[in-house]
């Protein structure tokens, strides 16, 4: 017969190191499990900035990117207008549908406008500005609209059964690179990015859509290059902020802090949100995709080894 011995309970005693250890177990362990279940994009360039000469070394773990900001430069800056993100051929042919490519365009092209307008007053496409900034979509891969139907019905028929949800089936799962510049009144550059990033299975919902990652990665490109440039510091890492007042009002669809943003549409608001969380396509609730894109051909030696 066994017997079992109960002591009282003793305090756990956490050296300094061994505190700091733990720390860094918890912050790595959610990106561990992100990394496992993405898609990796590579870094490509599209040949359509000014100058590559001046971008830093590449970095990055969920996705990459290799950047420049100037920031005393950056410093005077008033008033800024943003021309509509193009296509390089290359990923203007891996979509097929135009109003896709107008979505995933418009929709980066909005997240820089609201972004921007935390600090500067953003002016229509085409009038004078102290800066101007272009993107262009370097490469997309297409998130497999079949896998997307799976993973989301596997999600949600999960939730339903058990109390967490099964994260997203980490395949088929789309991708973007794309890659920028801001340029002053004189045509000197002086922000610019090459940037990559894939889709994961913990933060980026499987819509039905081929371009459905696509969409929601280019959001996540035009607030990081726009923190760049609002800031006058690099980008890179990961980064959490409390949206301003504007920026919430206008990603629940309410009217942008200048009117130059409405040229980009609003963003679909709660609707959106449902829409995201049911696997729907982007086509569904965002209808600011009626604008043709262009494509932009390479005019700059690459800097990266093919």
């Amino acid at each position: 017969m066994c017997s079992t011995a109960i002591s009282e309970p003793r305090k756990l005693a956490i050296g300094p190191i061994c505190l700091s250890q733990l720390k860094i177990a918890c912050i790595a362990l959610p990106v561990t499990l992100v990394m496992a279940g993405c898609s990796t994009v590579p870094l490509k360039e599209a040949g359509t900035l000014t100058s590559y000469g001046s971008l830093g070394a590449v970095k990055g773990k969920l996705g990459k990117s290799r950047s420049f900001v100037d920031g005393p430069a950056l410093a005077g800056v008033k008033t800024v207008s943003i021309s509509p993100t193009s296509y390089s051929p290359g990923a203007f042919a891996r979509v097929k549908q135009r109003e896709d490519r107008a979505l995933v365009a418009n929709a980066l092209d909005r997240a820089m406008c609201v972004a921007l307008s935390d600090k500067y007053q953003v002016v229509p496409t085409g009038q004078p500005a102290d800066l101007t900034v272009r993107a262009v979509v370097a490469d997309l891969v297409p998130t497999d609209k079949t896998m997307a139907g799976v993973s989301t019905a596997v999600t949600l028929g999960s939730g339903a059964v058990l109390p967490v949800s099964i994260p997203r089936l980490p395949m088929g799962l789309g991708g973007l690179a794309v890659e920028a510049e801001a340029l002053d009144r004189n045509g000197i550059q002086r922000a610019a990015i090459v940037w990559s990033r894939g889709a994961n299975s913990i933060t980026n919902n499987p819509r039905v859509s081929e371009v459905g990652d696509a969409y929601s990665l280019a959001t996540t490109f035009g607030n990081d290059f726009s923190r760049m440039l609002v800031t006058g510091k690099d980008a890179s890492g990961f980064q959490i902020s409390i949206p301003s007042g504007q920026k919430m009002k206008s990603m629940l669809g309410g009217k942008p802090k200048y009117a130059a943003c409405e040229a980009f549409g609003r963003s679909p608001g709660i609707a959106g949100m449902v829409a995201d969380k049911f696997g729907a396509p982007p086509t569904w609730t965002d209808k600011s995709g009626k604008k043709s894109v262009t494509t932009l051909t390479a005019r700059t030696a690459p800097s990266l080894p093919e």
